[in-house]
């Protein structure tokens, strides 16, 4: 019902990319309380008073993975439906698919936990290599109806 197993293959790793967005707000979350750092006056006067909402570094530094990802694989989500269905081969698909997963998902571990430069800037390019390829094929794909 659900169609090809490239079309499957994408809807498994996409998956997996949403969870891990989800797992990244959790922490982030988390990092708020326990750093009593927040956004809203109602939440800090709910832990504790006014004075704990303000700007924490490592709360941003969660937020901006976040953002990242949302940047980032919202496309790739748009891309790898599209070229999911221009009929590419399962074991290449299932590598653009793969590649950009392990990509944003050191890129996150890379951003939350500071490593030290270019880990974060190399796993961004990793992942974004695929998502490029696929945008191409795509264009190929559909040139002549433009």
């Amino acid at each position: 019902m659900l169609g090809s197993d490239v079309l499957l293959c994408f809807i498994f790793y996409s998956t997996l990319l949403i969870l891990k967005m989800y797992i990244i707000a959790i922490i982030t979350g988390q990092v708020r309380l326990r750093k009593k750092a927040f956004a809203n006056t109602e939440d800090a006067e709910r832990h504790g008073g006014v004075q704990f909402c303000r700007i924490d570094p490592y709360v941003e530094r969660c937020r901006r993975a976040h953002r990242n990802d949302m940047e980032n694989i919202f496309p790739f989500l748009f891309l790898g439906a599209i070229y999911s269905m221009t009929g590419p081969s399962y074991a290449v698909a299932r590598l653009h698919f793969l590649v950009f997963f392990l990509g944003r998902v050191v890129h996150s571990i890379a951003y939350l936990l500071a490593l030290k430069a270019p880990t974060r800037s190399f796993a961004y390019v990793i992942a974004q290599v695929p998502c490029v390829s696929m945008a191409i094929q795509i264009l190929m794909d559909v040139a002549s109806f433009a």
